[in-house]
């Protein structure tokens, strides 16, 4: 039976895939996931130090005349304490002497003879100005990334600074696509006038790699269950097989019929969402198996919607849920109500521009598309300038905290 779309993604939040892991160089792990939670084994800065070029001072002496009495330079380690109407000369980032109080910049002070300086006249100090404290930045033990974060140059930052080389991380899924029906060829092969090209197969592969899957495809099946079912067996030591096709009611269907005979366990059998209702979702023992409808368009959109989340569980992401942008509505929109409806547009920032030519079997509307909203299965109308909630398409926005994003 159809399931809704709110218990369809129930069940995938609650999938507990199996995940390796692989321990790899840090300037290797760019969008990958981390297998393990990071701590900072040291803190930062690991010592107090100046933020500018100028003087360490007393800042009880900040009116008088200063004896400039030693230069340190960062990456000195020297261990000076000042007397009073003392100062040293300082640079960016260097140790400040232990008793030190004010930091002032150079073009702050005047020199005077006999190597002596004194602030500017209405020039303000500010006690413990310009200092950077030990552990102001990162603290000892502070934890820096958790098990499950997408692993950014800013993380990268993170862990070369506590002097971290390698990293436990998820090993990427690994994902095996098909075609079948044999009115498609594929891209690269010879067609005549009665035939089409099958765009879902590179797309699907396209996808998946950007999602941060490996890819293999497995070749076209033809008409057969016999020919279906041989795909799938050579199919099964990938984590998730998707293919486009087959699962309506026709009698040149048979990709339902090869999944059943080899012990296919369902755990979704259509989606009452518009488009895509033939959705298909299961397991043949370790390996996911999700079977999208044959409509271009249909099987993206339902992708978008469905299929990423199940590669976020399989990448070992934390971020499990769609997250949205809030804009406008740029022109009124009229929909059948009764299903909840996928509809792609392009957001500019402020408004979401509904793509109006959408239908399931189009190729060409996500190419002008970058976004889409899920409209709640009783909406028949929404005016000019109504607020939506957008789910972008081609950027990354997903996030930890679970969100209602279907506008109602």
């Amino acid at each position: 039976m159809a399931l809704n779309i709110n218990d369809t993604l129930k069940i995938i939040e609650n999938l507990y895939p199996s995940l390796d892991f692989e321990i790899i160089p840090i300037e290797e792990t760019i969008n990958r996931i981390s297998a393990e939670n990071i701590f900072a084994n040291c803190s930062l800065p690991k010592f107090d130090n100046s933020a500018m070029d100028g003087y360490a001072i007393l800042f009880d002496d900040r009116n008088n005349e200063l004896d400039v009495i030693d230069t340190i330079f960062a990456g000195d380690n020297t261990n000076i304490t000042l007397n009073k109407n003392c100062c040293v000369k300082i640079m960016t980032g260097a140790k400040i002497p232990s008793n030190a109080t004010a930091i002032i910049p150079k073009e702050e002070t005047k020199l005077l003879n006999n190597n002596k300086i004194k602030i500017k006249n209405k020039i303000k100090v500010k006690e413990f100005q310009h200092i950077k404290f030990i552990g102001e930045d990162i603290s000892l033990n502070e934890k820096l990334i958790n098990i499950g974060d997408r692993i950014n140059f800013s993380k990268i930052t993170l862990l070369s600074s506590q002097g971290i080389s390698h990293l436990k991380v998820y090993k990427k899924p690994k994902i095996a696509v098909f075609a079948s029906g044999e009115e498609l060829k594929l891209h690269y092969e010879k067609i005549e006038d009665y035939q089409i090209y099958n765009s879902n197969t590179p797309t699907f592969i396209a996808r998946a790699k950007e999602l941060g899957c490996e890819v293999t495809f497995m070749g076209q099946a033809k008409d057969s269950v016999e020919s279906i079912k041989e795909l799938i067996n050579n199919s099964l030591n990938a984590d998730l097989i998707i293919t486009s096709g087959g699962v309506s009611v026709g009698d040149a269907d048979f990709t339902k019929e090869a999944f059943q005979t080899l012990d296919f366990d369902t755990i979704i059998d259509g989606i009452i969402i518009k488009p895509g209702k033939p959705t298909i979702f299961g397991k043949i023992k370790n390996t996911y198996i999700l079977n999208l409808p044959g409509n271009p368009l249909a099987s993206a959109l339902i992708f978008e919607l469905f299929g990423r989340l199940i590669i976020q569980k399989l990448i070992g992401s934390n971020n499990l849920y769609h997250n949205f942008i809030l804009g406008k509505l740029s022109n009124k929109l009229e929909i059948k109500k009764g299903k909840y409806t996928i509809i792609p547009g392009m957001f500019d920032g402020e408004y979401f521009h509904v793509i109006e030519k959408r239908s399931p079997g189009m190729v060409n509307v996500l190419s002008k598309a970058n976004s889409m909203i899920v409209l709640d299965d009783e909406i028949e109308k929404l005016p000019k300038d109504y607020m939506l909630k957008i789910l972008p398409i081609n950027w990354k926005f997903f996030t930890d905290i679970k969100k209602d994003f279907i506008t109602k």
